[in-house]
């Protein structure tokens, strides 16, 4: 996908020839479909963008979908303080370049307008605190739908979701009550209050994504790829060290060469060492692992068995 600016505005062309369909177009066509279903079938939806690499393709999708009018909805980041600069740079850069409107809600605004007590500890994550966050954002704009990069290959409990997937009125999932999705159809049908998360790139997997990053030339932040970093080792894992971690006296803090797979708060996820300084360097590594991208850096998943889903079905994305 070529995506030029001229005067400060973005101008979109199609790359993909239809002679040349593939599974990737195939994928590309289902999530461009859903957006659009998003479109016609809500009033004030948004799309959650936080500079990863997920949120970022789905802009890409968007501006297929919808080029060249504007997009049917913001972008929206609930920023809990604690992310990694070259994701929130880039997040700025990219809402600018395309000409799209960023609304940004702060975690650390909601925790001393609740009085919300923050999380202890080594690697205390304001992860749990971002849903009162996301629901008073909700609230505040009557946003009825939330467009989002999960994919089902992530995590066991994003793998019981449906594309539509519906929250009541206090923003809780229930996994048990869920709405068939027969042949791309999707229901969106809610009540007053109640709102839908939707996930277009459900059905791809880590691997689909650079792929297709790779073939519409799709830019992303630096941490993807490898580069000199100063990180705790802690427990086989690799923290960023940064003022939002507790580093005890006994700590080792060395400086490695790694790249970080998924990005999520400093505090609470884990980078890889790595020398894939390109795509396919990349696309290589991803296809040798066993190991899913949160599997295998994200702290707070280990929290508990189920930890995800019991976030989830408390109003976490």
């Amino acid at each position: 996908m070529n995506i030029e600016l001229t005067d400060d505005k973005a101008s979109f062309s199609p790359s993909v020839a239809v002679e040349n369909f593939d599974y990737l177009d195939h994928l590309e066509a289902e999530a461009i479909h859903i957006f659009r279903e998003v479109a016609g079938q809500f009033e004030r939806p948004a799309l959650l963008f936080s500079g990863g690499k997920d949120s970022i393709t789905l802009v890409y999708l968007a501006l297929k979908a919808f080029r060249p009018g504007k997009f049917p909805f913001p972008l929206v980041h609930i920023d809990t303080g604690h992310n990694f600069p070259e994701a929130l740079a880039f997040r700025d850069k990219l809402a600018n370049d395309i000409g799209e409107k960023l609304i940004v809600r702060n975690v650390e605004d909601t925790i001393k307008a609740k009085k919300l007590t923050e999380p202890k500890g080594k690697f205390a994550s304001r992860n749990q605190l971002q849903t009162y966050t996301l629901l008073d954002t909700i609230e505040e704009f009557e946003f009825d739908a939330c467009i989002g990069g999960a994919r089902r290959d992530e995590e066991k409990a994003r793998a019981k979701e449906r594309i539509f997937s519906v929250r009541d009125e206090f923003g809780q999932w229930d996994p048990k009550l869920q709405r068939p999705e027969l042949w791309n159809t999707y229901n969106g049908k809610i009540h007053k209050g109640e709102n839908v998360r939707v996930f277009p790139i459900s059905n791809w997997t880590e691997l689909d994504v650079w792929n297709y990053i790779r073939r519409e030339n799709i830019p992303l932040p630096s941490i993807y790829f490898s580069h000199e970093r100063e990180v705790l080792e802690h427990e086989g894992q690799l923290i960023a060290a940064s003022s939002f971690i507790r580093i005890d006296p006994t700590d080792t803090i060395v400086k490695k060469n790694v790249r970080y797979r998924t990005v999520g708060d400093m505090t609470c996820t884990a980078a890889v060492e790595s020398i894939a300084t390109g795509i396919d360097d990349i696309i290589r590594e991803i296809t040798a692992t066993k190991t899913s991208e949160r599997g295998e850096t994200r702290i707070d998943d280990r929290v508990s068995e189920a930890a995800m889903e019991d976030r989830k079905k408390n109003g976490y994305f």
